[in-house]
């Protein structure tokens, strides 16, 4: 008598035999390689379907949007430690996005289930702007970030937010969870008191959820994205290093503010 889950791996991704490689039902030669874009592939990977036109067209643009934005720690991380380890490419990949989390790139699956909760709460009868002011407020009591909402550049309103939702609106997707998101940053100063506006880490769910993109990987889009911006990166460091620089400026703006032995600096 077996107890608790199988124990026979199964997959329904990909098999192979001597001539074929199949990957979720397809010919990969035959069928997917020169016929489908690597985003429309990876929504076939995930989800077992291939993408239609407005899914394919959002997707797209969500990882266009998020691949690049500049030396933030991530990139940073990734460029310092291929300074150390020149010869580990994969090693600095992995560190940038290894900071992947609830603050950075991992906003948008946060975000994704807070709409998700205000669209249950809908469904149950609660008109949009109740239901989004719900979320805030338990968000506010629990001392909770508003995930998607502020950014410390993009004051008025971060630009990649109405272009993406442009490119869902010209794609003819479903926009439920761009008004979603819309409510709640409505409701975000009647409750905080703070104009928080959507970022990047709110417009990506908010049009990916409306193609049928599934919210438990989420944080993947900003994954996959951010990887071809640190290759990038790293492609430039190569040539023209920084990393150490970067380290060197960390460590000449640190500050100690502990202890030291008695005669510590007497000799500087």
């Amino acid at each position: 008598m077996k107890i608790g889950k199988s124990t026979v791996p199964h997959t329904a991704i990909c098999t192979s035999d001597e001539h074929t490689i199949v990957v979720r039902g397809h010919n990969l030669c035959e069928d997917l390689i020169g016929h489908l874009s690597f985003a429309d592939y990876f929504f076939l990977l995930l989800t077992g379907k291939q993408p239609d036109a407005a899914c394919s067209a959002v997707l797209n643009a969500t990882l266009v949007a998020i691949a690049e934005h500049g030396l933030v720690p991530s990139v940073q991380a990734s460029r310092m430690t291929y300074a150390a380890a020149p010869d580990a490419l994969q090693g600095a990949v992995a560190a940038g996005i290894l900071g992947c989390g609830s603050v950075i790139l991992g906003a948008s699956e946060t975000a994704g289930k807070l709409f998700a909760d205000v669209a249950a709460r809908v469904d149950a009868g609660a008109s949009l702007d109740d239901a989004a002011t719900a979320v805030i407020t338990e968000l506010k009591a629990a001392r909770q970030p508003y995930p998607g909402y502020g950014h410390p550049l993009h004051k008025a309103r971060d630009p990649r937010v109405d272009r993406l939702i442009a490119v869902a609106t010209e794609a003819g997707a479903d926009l439920r969870y761009v008004e979603i998101a819309q409510a709640i940053e409505r409701a975000i100063p009647a409750v905080t008191g703070k104009d928080l506006r959507m970022n990047v880490s709110s417009a990506i769910p908010a049009v990916l959820m409306g193609v049928g993109f599934p919210v438990r990987s989420l944080r993947g889009v900003p994954i996959l994205a951010r990887t071809a911006g640190l290759i990038a990166h790293l492609a430039e460091e190569a040539e023209t290093p920084a990393g150490f620089a970067l380290s060197y400026q960390a460590t000449r703006e640190l500050q100690y503010d502990g202890d030291v032995p008695d005669g510590f600096g007497a000799h500087a």
